[in-house]
């Protein structure tokens, strides 16, 4: 199949996001107008008004009717998003384990008892891998199980990342455990995780939320 070519409205949002990025354009600051961005970029209003949308929706600007187009964000999800993707399964491991760990330190300083009703409901649903079970089934609970353990740690901000970061989550699950090289988590290390929750210990918690991805992560090492 032949390699397409970005189109121009590709382009445009290529050139408004590196001007942003460059600062040109601070946050809270208002962009040209769009005949001026025409003018400016060498391109049509009409591509200018689709890039803008583009840009409006990843959350990089905010198009104000009556007002204007400011900038609201130098981060571009879709571009950080495409970083997550294109990581090495040990990076995208050690930045689930910065996740999770911190999630499990957190939960066992901050479960309610409804958290902990919650978790151990979460670990009975992931149970063990069946023999010949479908990955996607099991991904799922997996992911649900570490999620309550985000939830019991009551940061929002934790819960928001751990949601954005969970399609490279799952990739990474599926790389693992596609891999019989690779040691693969048992129900007694997640169930480490809860009883370190359940006892109020962060750091018993932290030490059992590592245990479930340092092997993996020490046996990629080694074949690096």
């Amino acid at each position: 199949m032949p390699i397409q070519k970005p189109s121009l409205v590709e382009l445009t949002v290529t050139a408004l996001r590196g001007r942003i990025a460059a600062g040109e354009w601070p946050l809270g600051v208002r962009i040209p107008i769009e005949p001026e961005l025409a003018q400016l970029l060498g391109v049509s209003r009409n591509t200018v008004r689709e890039a803008v949308r583009v840009l409006a929706f990843c959350g990089v600007l905010s198009v104000r009717q009556g007002d204007g187009t400011y900038v609201v964000s130098r981060l571009d999800p879709a571009q950080a998003l495409q970083a997550l993707a294109q990581a090495g399964l040990a990076e995208q491991l050690e930045t689930r384990a910065m996740l999770e760990v911190e999630a499990a330190r957190l939960a066992a300083l901050r479960r309610s008892d409804a958290d902990l009703a919650a978790l151990r409901l979460a670990l009975v649903a992931r149970g063990e891998r069946l023999p010949g079970e479908a990955l996607d089934g099991f991904i799922a609970r997996n992911m649900a199980f570490h999620r309550a353990v985000t939830a019991a740690a009551h940061n929002a901000s934790l819960a928001a990342l751990y949601d954005f970061c969970a399609e490279s989550i799952r990739q990474a699950l599926r790389s693992t455990l596609d891999d019989t090289s690779l040691p693969e988590p048992d129900h007694a290390k997640h169930a480490a995780i809860v009883d370190a929750i359940a006892a109020g210990d962060p750091d018993a918690a932290a030490r059992a939320a590592r245990a479930v991805i340092a092997p993996t992560l020490a046996r990629l090492e080694v074949s690096r």
